[in-house]
């Protein structure tokens, strides 16, 4: 399925939010794109309000709407918030968990670590970016050359990044381990999801 590969500066500053990593840019030019940005007043509605905390999110992660929409209709059937079941299906995802764990240094270097084939999953190549992580599952660079040396080349650069308390990593090992699934106040998330809720339940 395709993704987004546009400028990314420009989603940024269309929702004023550093939405893929921190951008000098960004902080320079805080008001959104084009010749109108600066001086923009617009009132926006519950509607457009609700599609931006959606975009942000979506953008964030990396998925497309379907997918996007997929997550959220099997968040609406688990047991709980919706919003923070959506949050932890996102945050279990195996690019996402790859991102956390230091092995790339983003989210879509994680999709693509994972799509070839680098990592696999209590001891079994899983390239499907998406696959769902259960808690107690390990993840691991494959013991080959190429992807070991990679995410080493990851690590060295991810050392400020904090892997958060619910993964636990072993870099001498490759390897990282689900001890549990995120709550909502570990994930933070960059939008609303209460107003994403609302948006897909019009």
């Amino acid at each position: 399925m395709a993704r987004y590969t546009g400028p990314r500066t420009r989603i940024s500053r269309r929702f004023g939010v550093p939405i893929f990593g921190p951008s000098k840019y960004l902080e320079r030019r805080n008001y959104g794109p084009g010749v109108h940005g600066p001086k923009s007043r617009r009132k926006f509605t519950d509607y457009a309000m609700g599609l931006m905390e959606k975009q942000k999110l979506r953008y964030y992660y990396g998925l497309m709407e379907r997918q996007f929409r997929n997550v959220y209709e099997r968040a609406l059937r688990r047991r709980g918030v919706t919003g923070e079941q959506m949050l932890q299906i996102l945050e279990t995802r195996l690019d996402n968990v790859v991102y956390h764990l230091g092995f790339a240094l983003t989210r879509p270097a994680a999709r693509q670590l994972v799509g070839h084939g680098h990592v696999k999953v209590n001891g079994r190549k899983v390239d499907v970016p998406s696959y769902a992580l259960k808690v107690n599952d390990v993840i691991e660079v494959k013991d080959v050359t190429v992807s070991r040396q990679l995410a080493a080349r990851n690590l060295e650069s991810s050392t400020s990044r904090v892997v958060p308390d619910w993964l636990q990593v072993d870099r001498a090992a490759f390897k990282g381990t689900v001890m549990r699934i995120p709550t909502r106040e570990e994930i933070q998330p960059i939008a609303n999801e209460q107003a994403v809720v609302e948006f897909y339940s019009r």
